[in-house]
């Protein structure tokens, strides 16, 4: 196993990745949301996605009890909402409108894509939790060119 956090960090961060919000309902109904980078598809048949979320996040308890959530795929002019979703200490919806599809997990009006989906499985991911759902909804917004994440900084492609 490796030694060097720092090394593997660099490594890491030369892989260059879009960004994505996703989001759900708490049990008391309130929307919760967080930036996440480790989002991939798994499946076409049947269709699955995973992201990973930090066992040390704020919202981690009420994703790991959630039955369904939305993944927000984020456009180029979307690095504001990127930061403010990935900002503990911000007031994460209240700049965005949000729509509710079938599940009741917010999804971000202007994503420039979206999909909605069921819990399909949670796994160990050592200090993170895998997330899998089945996609149940899926649809591009708004066609154009998404965010990316490369070496710490948001990018667009050239």
């Amino acid at each position: 196993m490796i030694n060097d956090p720092s090394a593997f960090r660099a490594v890491l961060g030369r892989y260059a990745t879009g960004v994505a919000v996703v989001t759900t309902r708490g049990a008391n109904g309130i929307p919760v949301g967080l930036t996440v980078s480790s989002f991939t598809s798994v499946s076409l048949d049947p269709p699955l996605v995973l992201f990973c979320i930090d066992r040390s996040a704020g919202s981690e308890p009420v994703f790991a009890s959630a039955d369904c959530f939305a993944v927000n795929i984020l456009a180029t002019s979307q690095a504001a909402v990127s930061a403010r979703f990935a900002d503990p200490a911000s007031e994460r919806f209240v700049e965005d409108r949000t729509v509710e599809w079938g599940t009741g997990a917010p999804v971000l009006a202007d994503a420039m894509a979206a999909l909605e989906c069921r819990v399909h499985a949670r796994y160990d991911g050592g200090d993170h939790v895998i997330m899998v759902g089945c996609v149940l909804r899926a649809e591009v917004l708004e066609d154009t060119a998404p965010l990316v994440y490369w070496r710490g900084k948001y990018r667009a492609l050239a």
